[in-house]
């Protein structure tokens, strides 16, 4: 995202100092003169404070909500960014305020109260949302409006009675319960490696000898594993939590090292894992193993020069799940998702070395977070239970 700031000028007709922002023109007073300086930092300061927006202190309150909404994802969209595309938060977020412009988008924004706030929430609930995400949609309706009150958009009192507005409490709503995520059976695991590429497979193996994210995984470039010591180590060039200024160290031990071993013979800073890598390989194969003649007109064809969709140079999230999601379906085995590899290794980790270990490997600031993944392991507690019960 470019980082250039509009210019202070000279408005000839005038003589008066002009600055552009957000498309208006602002005259800041007799050009070169101090206080046209002085005015010209402060509007550009609340410019960009503001997300590169201004809007006028007096219409406090007066806004419509759909006004506020819109400036809100205009922030939104560079604050909640990586590498100049938007992240999954701003999706969230996006996703979060549609039932808030469906219900109240023409309503004055000081007389959106706690009522209002619970008729959106109503509306997420005959949605068929669970519970906790109806929770974080409507965390995130409330940081909409803190966003305005602190850019004197919004009265304060009006975020006041937004945080009076209660979660939703397990057993007390008819929000339906997302069920817990569970470790995925290493034999539903086993039967999918053989039906998925070789990138995926060692993607898969690295998250449960690891511990690792999805989102950290599908990142992993040779110039991001320190290997000068026994135990490698991977620092992804960002993760979930790289915005609180966390660390994230991803320890690689035997196993793992034998499985990324082969995949670092590359660029130092190109991925290790590329979808358009396993795509020429399976069509190598299917070359190769190919029964039947290449017709003439098969072999005059040339590969499109710019295809509609090329293969990208890395797997996403998104990607890696779909690619896992097919081999489930050629092996016939009960749907399980990447996140649940985090949660097996999680398990083995507390089961053989405790939840501290448990929380180390993960990654976790807080050890209740890792009781999450963590399973506790039914067969110790019935061999313990053997013993003492």
């Amino acid at each position: 995202m470019s980082i250039r700031v509009p210019k202070y000028r000279h408005h000839k007709a005038s003589g008066q100092a002009i600055v552009t922002l957000s498309g208006h023109d602002h005259y800041l007073g007799p050009h070169d003169s101090p206080a046209s300086h002085s005015a010209y930092e402060k509007l550009v300061a609340e410019w960009l404070g503001n997300g590169r927006q201004l809007v006028p202190p007096a219409r406090l309150g007066t806004l419509s909500v759909n006004e506020l909404l819109a400036a809100y994802l205009a922030f939104a969209e560079s604050y909640y960014s990586r590498n100049g595309k938007p992240t999954s938060e701003y999706v969230a977020v996006r996703d979060a305020m549609k039932p808030v412009r469906e219900l109240y988008g023409r309503t004055v924004v000081r007389d959106f109260g706690p009522l209002a706030l619970k008729a959106v929430r109503e509306k997420m609930i005959q949605q068929k949302l669970a519970r906790r995400h109806i929770n974080q949609r409507v965390n995130r309706v409330r940081r909409v409006f803190k966003w305005g009150v602190e850019n004197e958009l919004v009265p304060p009192l009006v975020l006041e009675g937004l945080r009076a507005v209660a979660p939703l409490k397990k057993g007390r709503t008819e929000a339906k319960e997302s069920p817990p995520i569970r470790p995925v059976p290493i034999e539903h695991v086993d039967a999918v490696i053989p039906h998925v590429s070789r990138q995926v497979a060692a993607m898969i193996q690295l998250q449960i000898l690891t511990g690792m994210r999805s989102g950290e995984v599908v990142l992993m470039r040779p110039c991001d594993v320190d290997q000068t010591e026994a135990t490698w180590v991977f620092r992804p060039q960002y993760h979930k939590t790289d915005y609180l200024d966390i660390e994230r160290t991803i320890y690689l031990g035997p196993q793992a090292r034998e499985i990324l071993r082969p995949w670092l013979h590359r660029d130092k800073s190109a991925h290790c894992f590329s979808p358009a890598e396993a795509e020429a390989e399976r069509n190598l194969v299917r070359k190769q193993t190919r029964k039947s003649k290449v017709t003439p007109s098969q072999a005059a064809r040339h590969p499109a020069a710019a295809p509609k969709r090329p293969k990208r140079d890395r797997y996403d999230r998104d990607s890696y799940r779909r690619a896992i999601e097919y081999g489930i379906k050629k092996a016939v085995v009960p749907h399980w998702h990447p996140h649940q590899l985090r949660h097996l290794c999680a398990t083995r980790v507390r089961a053989e070395f405790g939840l501290d270990s448990a929380q180390v490997i993960l990654g976790h600031q807080s050890a209740s977070i890792t009781e999450t993944y963590a399973e506790a392991n039914r067969a110790k507690a019935i061999k313990v239970i053997g013993v003492i019960g």
